[in-house]
């Protein structure tokens, strides 16, 4: 029996997700794996979730679906009730098991950019994406973050920034980001939004990324390079990409994932949709 797997969202046809996991399938030696696009509307995951046979074992989710996850599964971890969405779904004798491999994703990024003993960052957004950020880094050690949002501060990330314990500023994006304030900025806006002014931080270089990948480079990564002189690289959103990826795959498939392998067909397919 061909066993199922795909991303979910809308819009979807733009996820690289299935290269991801194909590469993988196909190191691993799972011919009879297969993974898929589908597009789910707002509002339609829990009715795709009990449509789905047992050949099913697990989905990626993406915007706008996340939170709809969380909700429709029978067991959480720790890491997505913390959140507040979940970006995977793995079929379990017990129902639908939830988590949130971006702030895997994120964490593994971080740690490949050269974080390492950080204790303040800025995080620029203040949704669902924002607040895997917010966990990652407490993961590494920050204790203490600037939030900068457009309006005010969503309830939920109000009450993760305190459960945290993180020393905490809520700025707003209009004011900038200043990079001598902080060792580790991370955007979690979205592609294609407008960058906030960009203050140099002088001899000051911290990790900078964003978790969007197209377009690249982001508006972000240009306000970045030119405030900066291009002293200041910005890690593109395809680090993360990879690595909750790669989660996702070993919690699916149970097997170790091939990392380098999906990182090359990642690398082939970036390269593809830039040469049309």
């Amino acid at each position: 029996m061909l066993t199922r797997a795909a991303v979910v969202g809308s819009p979807v046809a733009h996820s690289l997700s299935p290269v991801l996991h194909r590469a993988a399938y196909d190191e691993l030696g799972l011919a009879d794996w297969s993974y898929e696009r589908v597009e789910v509307p707002a509002g339609g995951l829990q009715r795709l979730l009990e449509s789905l046979g047992p050949e099913w074992v697990g989905l990626s989710v993406t915007m706008p679906g996340k939170e709809e996850a969380l909700a429709g599964a029978d067991v959480h971890s720790g890491s997505a009730l913390a959140v507040g969405a979940a970006n995977t779904l793995v079929r379990r004798p017990v129902g639908w098991y939830a988590d949130n491999t971006d702030v895997d994703g994120l964490r593994t990024a971080l740690v490949e950019a050269g974080v390492e003993g950080a204790r303040r960052a800025l995080v620029l957004g203040g949704g669902a994406t924002a607040r895997s950020a917010l966990l990652a880094l407490h993961g590494l050690g920050v204790r203490a973050a600037d939030v900068l949002v457009r309006d005010r501060l969503r309830p939920q990330t109000a009450e993760l920034l305190e459960s945290l314990g993180l020393d905490a500023r809520v700025r707003s994006l209009a004011d900038g980001i200043p990079l001598g304030g902080t060792e580790v900025v991370v955007s979690t806006l979205p592609g294609g939004a407008p960058a906030p002014p960009v203050h140099d931080g002088g001899l000051h270089r911290p990790v900078v990324m964003d978790v969007s990948y197209a377009p690249w480079p982001s508006a972000l990564a240009d306000a970045v390079a030119q405030a900066t002189q291009g002293r200041v690289p910005v890690v593109r959103g395809t680090r993360m990409l990879l690595h909750q990826a790669a989660r996702q795959v070993e919690l699916m498939t149970g097997r170790r994932p091939p990392t380098s392998v999906m990182d090359e067909a990642l690398g082939r397919a970036i390269g593809e949709r830039a040469g049309r």
